[in-house]
């Protein structure tokens, strides 16, 4: 056939069709019901329309709901939805750009009147009217200069700079129409708006053009989208039971942490109650540390300047340092890594393959500064402490080394309550030489040795292709919480680039001088984080090893206080932390709110209990109180702290 392509299906079969041909065309050719259903299509790896003329052979595949791929292609054009929305409804808006994001999409738009909560309801109406019209998502071809001309007619000062920045100026560029509404963009989109079939506008936010706080600000519409309205009620129910797990409002709640003003955003005041945690996670890391044959070191939290210029965080990381502190002797800044200290303490005397490894542990607190747009309670702060770990050892040792990590990280996950996690192994492009450090040969060590260890522990992982960082590969445990939210907080990281940098060295066996292999490893990430990461998975009621106070006394009246503390003097003695309420009040008030604290048990007491040394105990989350001996309860307790047991 003259001016014929071949396109190569999933299924192995290969098609012979004219030049031209589009993507559902062939679906047509394939079924109805596939063409229906179909949202976009996948030639050689890319996204594209539909409607896109297939020039050269090439491999397709039509996407449907069924493809997480199509996901992003459907949100791309719910964010174009929303916009033709926001233009119809309040047409002097000017548009910035509406990315698909992991959870649905968002629009920044510029207008000197704020959106407000009604404008929401308004807005997400009249998309619901654009679906019912079943627009087509068109796409054209314009001269740049033309395309340019359009929306600086329209005052579109956004849109002119991306095709300023993004295009050059003797090509055509890609426009979407969607009714009235033009946008540049490259897509790909689905067929038409009538193909979306749940959506909800969620909350409005701030942001500024092109990131800038010198620039405009922009109103940004976040909104999600899904393929059924299950999906989408699924994904709204989760969303508020976020917001009852909102470590910020729990933490207020239940006092144990807070951030003053006085003296500044991203920085995190412990109170009494939240230290009380920190100490359980901070005990429980050095244990685990010294059990795991790691040496404890303590560092300082600044350096004169030339320490940050040697390890190369002056040239690189600057923008996100405390500003230059200028002492009698030199510049100083305040930290924001550890490493560089480690690997201080490491050159201070000359090592011996002998001596490898030398696995060094730090829980340092480093200071770094975030934009004050990006702060985020415990989550995201200017100020922290890492359970900072760095490992120096020789090529055989380091696989040995990365399962140790693998195994103390799963630790971590099985004592603090999470059973579900996903593990991503980031490496590098070797065809993109220039963006990494190293040779080819340490970087496929490295790559060898991580992907060996997770096999090793028979570990599921994902790889990320070209995701590494640019001084080595690493591995990312995602851990899961209870309402299936994936948080990054354990890091197993390879770098080529320190102890090069450094000039380290250990003696071989040989007699000749080498370069150690070294690892960056953090398993909380941060205490601020991990502990904010604890207050949304178990909504503040802790498990008892982790809970502040662990179990309340609540003497009926005055006369049984002096059995109450008989008692807590009992669970004292084992290590338990207690609380008697003996305030004249009521003791039904007692009960709820120390109930309001999740205090794991509120014992019970009166004249029944004390005369037959027995308690009255009400365990969270259970409607039905036990009556048991004291002894009883205090073993009972004393086995659920030992066993670290994350339920009652």
């Amino acid at each position: 056939m003259a001016d014929s392509i071949h396109v190569k299906l999933p299924d192995g079969s290969v098609k012979e069709v004219p030049k031209g041909t589009t993507a559902l065309d062939i679906a047509k050719s394939i079924g109805s019901r596939l063409a229906e259903a179909a949202l976009a299509a996948k030639t050689n790896g890319d996204l594209i329309d539909l409607t896109r003329p297939l020039e050269k052979d090439t491999d397709l595949r039509i996407l449907t709901d069924r493809d997480p791929e199509a996901l992003e292609v459907y949100r791309h054009s719910s964010a174009h939805l929303l916009a033709a929305a926001v233009l119809e409804l309040f047409p002097e808006t000017k548009l910035g750009h509406g990315p698909p994001t992991e959870s649905g999409f968002f629009y920044d738009f510029y207008r000197p009147t704020p959106f407000s909560p009604e404008d929401l309801e308004k807005i997400e109406k009249k998309m619901q009217e654009l679906v019912q019209q079943n627009i087509p998502y068109a796409r054209e071809f314009l001269p740049r200069d033309q395309g340019l001309a359009e929306f600086k007619k329209e005052g579109d000062f956004m849109k002119c700079h991306f095709i300023e920045q993004f295009t050059k100026p003797d090509e055509k560029i890609s426009i979407y129409r969607t009714g009235k509404f033009t946008d540049f963009c490259r897509g790909p989109h689905i067929p038409s708006t009538g193909k979306i079939k749940a959506f909800k506008l969620l909350n409005i936010a701030g942001a500024y053009w092109l990131g800038d706080e010198k620039n405009p600000q922009l109103q940004r519409i976040y909104g999600t989208s899904f393929f059924s309205k299950k999906d989408l009620d699924d994904y709204l129910h989760k969303i508020e039971e976020s917001k009852k797990r909102d470590h910020r409002v729990l933490g207020q709640q239940l006092d144990l942490f807070s951030i003053q003003e006085l003296a500044g955003p991203g920085l995190i005041f412990w109170h009494p109650k939240g230290g009380i945690i920190r100490k359980e996670m901070e005990d429980w890391m050095r244990s685990e540390y010294l059990k795991r044959g790691y040496s404890l070191v303590y560092t300082p939290h600044v350096a004169r300047r030339q320490l940050w210029q040697t390890s190369g965080h002056e040239g690189y990381y600057s923008q996100n340092m405390f500003d230059v502190m200028e002492l009698d002797d030199a510049e100083y800044r305040m930290k924001p890594m550890n490493c560089p200290f480690h690997i201080l303490i490491y050159k201070d005397s000359l090592k011996s393959y002998r001596d490898l490894p030398v696995r060094l542990g730090e829980l340092g607190t480093v200071y770094r500064y975030e934009r004050s747009g990006v702060m985020h309670g415990l989550l995201r702060v200017r100020g922290f402490t890492q359970d900072d770990a760095h490992i120096f050892c020789t090529p055989q040792q380091i696989e040995d080394e990365i399962v140790g990590c693998m195994d103390f990280a799963l630790e971590v996950l099985k004592d603090f309550g999470f059973d579900q996690y996903q593990t991503e192994l980031s490496t590098w492009d070797p065809k993109d030489h220039k963006n990494f450090l190293g040779t080819e040969e340490q970087w496929n060590l490295g790559n060898r040795s991580l992907e060996n260890a997770l096999k090793r522990r028979n570990i599921e992982y994902k790889v990320m292709p070209g995701e590494a960082a640019f001084y080595g590969p690493k591995i990312d445990v995602k851990l899961v919480d209870a309402i299936g939210r994936p948080w990054q907080l354990s890091t197993i990281q390879f770098d080529f680039n320190l102890p090069q940098r450094f000039s380290l060295e250990y003696v071989a066996e040989d007699g000749s001088r080498k370069q150690p292999l070294m690892v960056h490893r953090a398993l909380y990430g941060s205490v601020e984080r991990f502990f904010g990461v604890l207050i949304e998975h178990y909504a503040g009621a802790f498990p008892v090893w982790l809970s502040p106070v662990q179990a309340v006394m609540i003497p009926i009246s005055e006369r049984h206080a002096e059995y109450a503390q008989k008692v807590a003097d009992q669970l004292k003695a084992a290590d338990v932390r207690v609380h008697v309420d003996a305030r004249n009040e009521k003791m039904n008030a007692k009960i709820r709110e120390h109930a309001m604290q999740k205090v794991p048990f509120l014992v019970v007491m009166g004249d029944k209990e004390a005369e037959a040394g027995r308690v009255n105990v009400r365990t969270r989350g259970k409607e039905k109180t036990e009556d048991m001996p004291v002894t009883d309860f205090v073993e009972r307790i004393k086995t659920l702290i030992a066993e670290k047991k994350p339920t009652l």
